[in-house]
């Protein structure tokens, strides 16, 4: 009994030997050369993005060939890795390649998703920095990545877009061109005075150094069945947008009160019968 486990532990102790001095060597050179060529790949990938920057060229391009290249040679290198070190990678292809249907069948979503960021990429409806409203949500254009799109709105809530169904349906770019349109709308009663209101408001514009001269501002007025509504429409820069907008909400409030011009809003008249008896 003795002989049988000295002679069993005594062939593991081999085995383990030649492993070490044939595979294990083969593993270890391979181990080494992968994590130094990891480190290469993620070298050239930042240089190649810096160059592009330092080109100005468009940030969704920059980024994108960054993680194309950053992660595309590392499948390739831990492909050769996997060779080196004795494994058959044309198996390993056989093997994907049968399971190919199976497994686009579980991930068609995902493949709409790559097919949708593909076309995001070529079309460029949108880049990063762009404020978008799409999908029943908006928000600033954080990154664009192959299977999703990733927007920051206001509160600094993140949020993952599909490409697949951001790709095939509408996109408000509010930021592509260089000038915006500010839109409010202020409803005031019929006993105020239309006409001072409406130039209270040109006025105010024409004060607004960020109101821009052309195109012209507009006051244009309907009625409804609580009052009258004056649509204020006026033009500045983009990065301007919101500062316009909240100073109108603000100083049109407090110059209406100072001339004595009333906001409409909704009324409720209840009449009341007394029934005898």
């Amino acid at each position: 009994m003795t002989s049988f486990v000295s002679i069993d532990l005594e062939k593991i102790l081999n085995s383990i030997l030649e492993w070490i001095s044939t595979s294990g060597v083969r593993l270890v050179i391979g181990l080494i050369g992968l994590f130094i060529l990891f480190k290469i790949i993620n070298a050239i990938a930042r240089s190649v993005k810096r160059r592009l920057e330092k080109k100005n060229a468009d940030k969704t391009i920059s980024v994108v060939t960054y993680h194309i290249i950053r992660k595309g040679l590392k499948i390739v290198v831990f492909v050769l890795f996997l060779g080196f070190i004795g494994i058959d990678t044309a198996a390993i292809g056989s093997v994907i390649g049968a399971a190919g249907i199976a497994v686009g069948l579980a991930i068609q979503g995902s493949l709409s998703n790559l097919a949708g960021g593909i076309v995001i990429i070529l079309m460029r409806p949108f880049r990063i920095g762009d404020y978008i409203i799409a999908q029943g949500v908006e928000g600033t254009v954080e990154d664009i990545r192959i299977f999703h799109t990733i927007l920051v709105t206001f509160d600094k809530k993140v949020i993952y877009l599909p490409n697949g169904v951001l790709a095939n349906d509408k996109i408000t770019n509010a930021t592509q061109k260089d000038i915006r349109r500010v839109d409010n709308l202020f409803r005031i009663s019929y006993h105020s005075d239309m006409n001072k209101a409406q130039q209270i408001l040109l006025k105010l514009a024409a004060e607004q150094q960020l109101v821009l001269k052309d195109p012209a501002t507009t006051v244009e007025v309907s009625y409804t069945d609580t009052g009258l509504e004056l649509s204020f429409r006026a033009f500045t820069k983009t990065e301007n947008y919101w500062d316009v907008y909240n100073y109108f909400n603000k100083a049109v409030k407090e110059a209406f009160d100072k001339e004595n011009i009333a906001f409409s809003y909704n009324t409720l008249s209840v009449n009341l019968e007394n029934e005898s008896k």
